[in-house]
Order: C-alpha cells, then structure tokens, then sequence
C-alpha cells in the first residue's frame, strides 16, 4: 500500500497498516516539507509518531536511501539515543519503522516553552530556573560532543509544566568544533530576540548558566562572540 497526499509525496507503507496503532485516537497533527507528525496511541501508550515521506520526483530507489539516512546516518534516532545517554531530556523512543520510515515517540504532555514564556505561565523564579535549565542542558549536549541543529524555544517542552525536554533532533550532528556550538547558541539567541524580545534580555541567564556547567565553555563562547559579530554585520549590510 502506498500512502499518498497532495503535496505529491509518497511513503511505501502507511502507519496504518500497523495494527498495533488505535486507528480511532490517530491524527495528523502538523506536515512540513520533508515529514508528516501524527498522534495516537501505540501498545496503550500515547504516542506522537514522526514520518518522512518521499519526494515523486526523485528516483524511488534513490529516496528510500535518502530517507533512511535521514532516519539513522543523518542523526534524527541516533541523536535522541546519544543525547539521552549524555543525561539530555528527549521523548523516549518507542519502535522505528523503517519501511514506512516512522519513528514512535513518546506524546510530550506539556507546552513549550515558547507559549510558556509568551503567556506568561512562569512566576519570575519559574522563568529563571527554566532560562537557567536550559543553559544548563545545551552545555550537557555540547559537552558530549553534539549539536542540536535547530534550538528554538519551539523545540523546547515543558513536560508536566515543569521539566524541560529537547524535540525535533533532524538537524542535529555530532561535533566537537567550537564554531558549530557557538552557532547553535547563536541560533538560540536570535530564537529569543525575535520571540521573545518583549520579555527583556532573557538569553543572558542561559549564557550565564551555559558557562557555568560547561567544561569547554571557553573556546565556545569566544567562537560564539565572532559568529554573533557576523550576524550583526550581515543584518546591518542585508
């Protein structure tokens, strides 16, 4: 069975082909350019299942390759796993299909932080210990020799309003370069200047935090002073 939709994408096998999955509970909750995300329940668990689907225009034995490296060679499992061994908070992962190239994950119940901070959810201590949480986890991450790709207080959660979990590791990569972590924070930066701007200048408590429970914090925030100097000078020119 191939599962098609009106983008003109393709997936060789459906998620509901799985009998294990409650079809009356399963829903389609957002669809991007290069996956589709669904919420259900999988072996009585809720569950939010992540699947890439194919692209029509590139040869069918070409995709499936590409698609399975996105899956495995190019991070999206792998990182979950090695991030949780470094002691960061990710979703548990549950089963991969690698057919329909679906990845079962634990349903985060919570917000993120991003609605969190925005509708002021957060007492003034709340917001600090989570702004100093946060610095704290991407300075575990890092440490461990890893970059997460895409930090944005969107892929940020809040689970049970309280503890924070890291989502959507499909950009993220394995290194050791300072210039790659200090891109990382520097994305984290522009997430919380562009969102979160009228909230003050809330980067500086995770910045204090990141260099206080980071072993390489250094070189990292020296390459992070140069690569935000890049950004200034484009935005000034562009």
């Amino acid at each position: 069975m191939v599962c098609e939709n009106r983008e003109g994408t393709s997936t060789s096998k459906s998620i509901f082909e799985d009998p294990i999955i409650d079809l009356q509970t399963c829903q389609l909750v957002s669809q991007g350019a290069e996956a589709k995300l669904w919420k259900g329940v999988y072996l009585g668990r809720p569950t939010i299942v992540k699947q890439r689907f194919n692209k029509k225009y590139r040869h069918s034995t070409l995709d499936t390759k590409l698609t399975l490296s996105h899956l495995h060679a190019l991070q999206e499992v792998r990182s979950i796993l090695r991030a949780r061994k470094l002691g960061v908070p990710t979703p548990v992962l549950y089963f991969v299909e690698h057919e329909a190239s679906a990845i079962y994950m634990e349903l985060v119940q919570g917000c993120s932080v991003k609605a969190a901070l925005l509708e002021g959810k957060l007492s003034e201590e709340e917001r600090h210990a989570l702004l100093r949480e946060i610095g704290r986890v991407v300075a575990l991450l890092h440490d461990g020799g890893m970059v997460h790709g895409d930090l944005t207080t969107s892929n940020m959660l809040l689970k049970g309003n309280s503890s924070l979990v890291l989502i959507d590791f499909g950009l993220s990569s394995n290194t050791t370069l300072p210039e790659d972590k200090a891109v990382d924070l520097y994305v984290l930066e522009r997430a919380f200047t562009s969102a979160h701007a009228a909230s003050g200048n809330l980067f500086k408590d995770i910045l204090a935090s990141y260099r206080q429970h980071s072993r390489m914090w250094c070189p990292t925030l020296n390459k992070f002073a140069e690569v935000r100097m890049r950004g200034r000078k484009r935005t000034m020119v562009g």
